[in-house]
């Protein structure tokens, strides 16, 4: 692909991932930061693309692991800096607090996975097989996936406080009592 035609397909998506980006972010220097990194290894990467035809959900793959890596990175960091004894201060700003509406409050506290699901299908409108594709999971499990963020929103929505997750374990055979 010529460099032209290059660029012209990178700069169609930019609004696109900019707009996941600062909702993956949450802050908007910080998601530029994130869709230029993202860009400058989908340029690096273009001739190893699988599939010529599925650009979107390739850039937004790409977008979502520099996210996850970067929070990974930041979580080291922290816990360095807490075996030092030094606190960071991570309060949101006092403009954040007064500009969010209570939907996109409710948005904010769903968990990086369920608000990148819902983006990608409500707002980005990609189809739940690119979001498979994406995430490199069967279908049936962004479906589950789905329905489950879709329902901590609403509850969110309603005020209600998320409870923490639970796993049901299966019982062992040598904790089930004999009969």
């Amino acid at each position: 692909m010529p460099a032209s035609d290059l660029d012209s397909a990178l700069r169609e998506q930019l609004p696109s991932l900019r707009r996941f980006a600062r909702w993956l972010a949450r802050d908007p220097h910080a998601a530029d930061d994130l869709v230029q990194a993202a860009v400058e290894r989908a340029i690096l990467g273009w001739g190893r693309r699988r599939d010529e035809q599925a650009l979107r959900p390739w850039l937004f793959a790409i977008v979502y692991r520099q996210f996850l890596d970067g929070q990974r990175r930041a979580q080291r960091y922290a816990g360095v800096l807490s075996r030092l004894g030094i606190s960071q201060d991570s309060q949101p700003s006092a403009e954040r607090e007064v500009l969010a509406r209570s939907a996109l409050e409710a948005m904010q506290r769903l968990s990086v996975e369920q608000r990148s699901l819902l983006l990608w299908v409500s707002v980005e409108g990609l189809s739940y097989q690119e979001v498979a594709d994406i995430l490199q999971v069967p279908i049936g499990t962004v479906m589950s996936r789905l329905s489950r963020a879709r329902e901590a929103l609403r509850r969110l929505s309603d005020g209600e406080t998320p409870a923490a997750p639970l796993r049901l374990l299966k019982p062992s055979t040598a904790t089930k009592s004999s009969s």
